[in-house]
């Protein structure tokens, strides 16, 4: 969760990393993955301030950020991924307002995580490094555990607490203990 211009500056600079940006900020043409992430993580900021002023900015930076969400088909909310999110394609992704994913996630088009019962807290929690394949769908109280891969169009229903196994399938299951191969760690900037 973005709290400090701190915290603004180190989810931006690993986001960048993730896409091998250099450039602080975005083409005037093109780049519509980096400026959805610069107005997800600047709305995330102004949403955890007090006052007018992020009031009102929270209010701008939303307006950003829906309108490259409906342009490329993502439902991606405030306060759900940490640092270093990717997100490979355009298409349709939906995720949950109550959903946490760690730092790192790798998440491909088709993808929904989401809530299963009528409970706010009824939604999955995903550690860092995952790698999440195009069409899997995620939902209920499940948790999975860090540097995990889940195949594409998994259904994943259950909890996966084994770090760094590669799950698939409908309903999905452990297919081998290999993992995300994308490791993704800190850097220095």
């Amino acid at each position: 969760m973005i709290r400090t211009k701190k915290d603004l500056k180190h989810y931006l600079n690993l986001d960048r990393q993730v896409y091998g940006i250099t450039k602080r900020f975005p083409p005037f043409c093109g780049g519509e993955h980096w400026k959805f992430l610069i107005a997800l993580r600047y709305e995330e900021y102004h949403a955890n301030q007090k006052g007018i002023y992020h009031k009102i900015l929270k209010k701008v930076w939303y307006m950003i950020h829906r309108h490259y969400g409906i342009k490329m088909g993502w439902d991606i909310p405030i306060n759900v991924f940490g640092p270093g999110l990717k997100i490979n394609h355009f298409g349709l992704i939906v995720v949950n307002d109550n959903v946490r994913v760690g730092a790192f996630c790798d998440i491909h088009q088709g993808v929904n995580i989401g809530q299963q019962g009528d409970l706010a807290d009824d939604v999955p929690t995903i550690g860092d490094n995952v790698w999440i394949g195009p069409g899997a769908k995620l939902f209920g109280r499940i948790h999975i555990a860090d540097e995990c891969a889940i195949g594409a169009n998994a259904v994943v229903n259950k909890d996966f607490l084994e770090r760094g196994i590669t799950i698939a399938g409908i309903p999905a299951k452990k297919i081998s203990d290999k993992g995300n191969p994308w490791i993704r760690h800190l850097k220095n900037n």
